[in-house]
């Protein structure tokens, strides 16, 4: 059994000396693309069943009012908030991907960072800086157990993201390396998530927890609260308790110089990551083929891909999110997938209903988390395939700056078309010359 000491100090070490200055220019833009990433799916989030739910229940146990909601003018505690803002952010599977791990990793991150920045007085320099390295501990932990940890069961976007907000937060309250220990201490033992609960709204409560818990351990931290010296390898600690005999050498091999933020892709579809290079094959053809009459789908992926999104029979746009058969069906009838091709009104439309049963799905050891190939058939007889070696957004094929701020503007032009979002795009790409960030929440919420 696994007894190592050490490992838990080395990450804690990273956080608490790194700088700024230390940091490569195209990490910190990477962290703004992250941002921008984040304020549109969390916009596209804020109001669904799921969170206006927990909010209600919420609020009835908050005492206070400091922090701010994404796309909303209610004000909460900031344990609160963070919670809200990271369910929203990842209830329609919009939000960014690490590929390495699947983690989604800003969802648990950011919202802790962002509640935190209304305590207490937060540059976009010390933002950025505590995000990145957020990101960067929750990866490498990550990466020890993948991808075993996350077959098994475990939503790793969960159960490692809880370092990630636990080390950010860290970061801004000045933790040194001894509380730093004690803060991914109090975190691992908050760690949970499962798979199962995927397609329904109990997936949410997990990453929101990602971010409270993590918020909630660095604040304990830096009151004194204290944790076992080696919560990860230690005999009974994260890495033994999971079950997955960790590679050791993936958590600190080129710690500090090569940036896992690097391997995020940012989603053009919402929908669990690995249906997106189907959906671009897809896609494409119905662009080249708006009118034909389609008999047969036959999708081939990879193993991940297969255990995930293999569902054929749904009922809901939250099952369908996470449903390889709708997202082909409502794409070849709608010539889109956007947030309304993931509703339980398109997986009760009777057309894609019916072409959900004609999609048949084939695994493939060949095809990556970011492959897939579609072989689609017409009432003339006719087989046409298709092939994605890296889907659009993944760090293969990635999105442009460009292309993510027009998702931004797409999303809060859907949620109020009066809303202005132009500040929060400049906000976002001069974080590095913000010296107060509080008020970035409060520009997504739109006049009424």
């Amino acid at each position: 059994m696994l007894d190592q000491a050490g490992v838990t100090q080395s990450l804690a070490r990273l956080v608490a000396t790194t700088r700024w200055e230390d940091l490569p220019e195209k990490v910190t833009h990477q962290a703004k693309r992250s941002f921008m990433n984040f304020f549109a799916v969390a916009l596209a989030g804020c109001r669904t069943g799921p969170v206006e739910i927990a909010l209600r229940q919420l609020a009835q146990f908050s005492g206070g009012k400091r922090a701010g909601l994404v796309g909303r003018p209610e004000r909460i505690d900031a344990l609160s908030a963070a919670f809200l803002n990271a369910a929203g952010a990842n209830v329609h599977d919009f939000c960014d991907t690490h590929v390495r791990t699947v983690i989604h990793p800003t969802a648990p991150c950011a919202p802790a960072l962002l509640a935190l920045a209304e305590l207490q007085r937060v540059s976009g320099r010390d933002l950025i800086t505590a995000f990145v390295l957020g990101q960067e501990i929750q990866a490498r932990i990550a990466l020890a157990v993948s991808p075993k940890h996350y077959d098994q069961g475990w939503h790793i976007t969960s159960t490692c993201g809880v370092f990630g907000a636990a080390s950010g937060a860290g970061k801004l309250l000045g933790l040194d390396e001894r509380q730093m220990v004690w803060a991914l201490g109090t975190a691992a033992t908050q760690s949970s998530g499962l798979c199962e609960c995927l397609g329904t709204p109990a997936k949410s409560v997990s990453v929101g927890n990602a971010a409270r818990n993590g918020l909630f351990s660095a604040l304990l931290a830096r009151d004194g609260f204290e944790g076992p010296p080696e919560p990860l390898a230690g005999i009974q600690g994260f890495y033994n308790a999971f079950g997955v005999p960790p590679k050791l050498a993936l958590v600190t091999d080129g710690l500090g110089d090569d940036w896992e933020l690097m391997h995020t892709s940012y989603k053009p579809y919402p929908g669990g990551f690995v249906i997106h290079p189907v959906l671009d094959c897809v896609l494409d053809w119905r662009r080249d083929n708006p009118k034909a009459e389609v008999t047969r789908v036959v999708v081939r992926g990879g193993p991940l891909f297969v255990l995930r999104v293999d569902r054929p029979e749904i009922s809901s746009g939250r099952e369908s999110q996470v449903s390889v058969q709708h997202a082909v069906a409502a794409a070849l009838v709608a010539g889109k997938a956007g947030l309304s091709q993931f509703t339980d009104e398109c997986v009760r439309d009777p057309r894609v209903a019916a072409l959900r049963r004609k999609v048949e799905v084939v695994e493939d050891a060949s095809y990556s988390t970011i492959a897939a190939a579609v072989e689609i058939t017409t009432a003339d007889g006719k087989t046409e395939k298709r092939e994605q070696k890296a889907a659009r957004g993944s760090d293969g094929n990635p999105l442009s700056d460009k292309d993510l701020e027009d998702k931004l503007r797409t999303v809060a032009a859907e949620c109020n078309p009066r809303h202005d979002i132009a500040p929060l795009i400049d906000a976002v790409w001069g974080l590095d010359k913000s010296a107060d960030v509080s008020g970035l929440v409060a520009m997504t919420v739109g006049k009424n």
